[in-house]
């Protein structure tokens, strides 16, 4: 199995793999790119996107700045709007549904750690140094029809179900049934959205 398997098998991976290390900076080299093209340049940032990110629907609109660590792990249905200074963590898969809006400054999450130091990092080595830090994943999953407010962190292994409005400054650290408005830290169902 390639570290890249691991990866995205929710396995402890070596992220200084080789294959793993190019894919990551072919995606900040990517990003970079998307960043910097102007604005109202519409169809050289759709074709940044397409060398980006896995798949995407109609109508994507991503407002740079936009932060990625691979990039080809994000799917976008169609008729989504991500707005500025959002960051995506993509060491597993983000799968998005359609007409999702996700504000500024959120942030997904699909990649964690041991808790203990000493399992992160393992035993120290004679010169001072330590090893890669471990390092796990878990998929994020957005519904259809769904609002991330403003500064929301979702954590690895969420499923945001459909017609769901995630209140700003949230945590989400577990998954969110359909029909709901849910906020906080953590995050917790309010009441129904109708």
């Amino acid at each position: 199995m390639t570290e890249r398997e691991k990866m995205l098998a929710g396995e402890f991976y070596d992220g200084s793999d080789q294959e793993l290390l190019e894919m990551w900076h072919r995606g900040k080299n990517l990003v970079r790119k998307y960043n910097n093209t102007d604005s109202e340049k519409r169809e050289e940032k759709l074709s940044i996107l397409k060398e980006l990110l896995g798949g995407f629907g109609s109508n994507l609109w991503i407002t740079s700045p936009f932060y990625v660590d691979y990039g080809n792990n994000i799917f976008f249905g169609n008729n989504c709007e991500v707005n500025m200074n959002c960051t995506f963590l993509d060491d597993n898969k983000i799968i998005i549904g359609d007409n999702v809006l996700i504000a500024p400054n959120v942030q997904l999450y699909t990649a964690f750690h041991p808790l203990s130091a000493k399992e992160r990092f393992g035993e120290m080595k004679n010169d001072g140094s330590v090893e890669f830090c471990k390092t796990q994943t878990a998929p994020i999953i957005i519904g259809n029809n769904v609002w991330i407010g403003g500064g929301a962190i979702v954590l690895p292994g969420v499923t945001i179900g459909d017609n769901v409005v995630i209140g700003a400054g949230s945590v989400v650290t577990k998954d969110i049934p359909d029909n709901v408005i849910a906020y906080g830290n953590p995050c917790r169902v309010v009441k129904e959205n109708k």
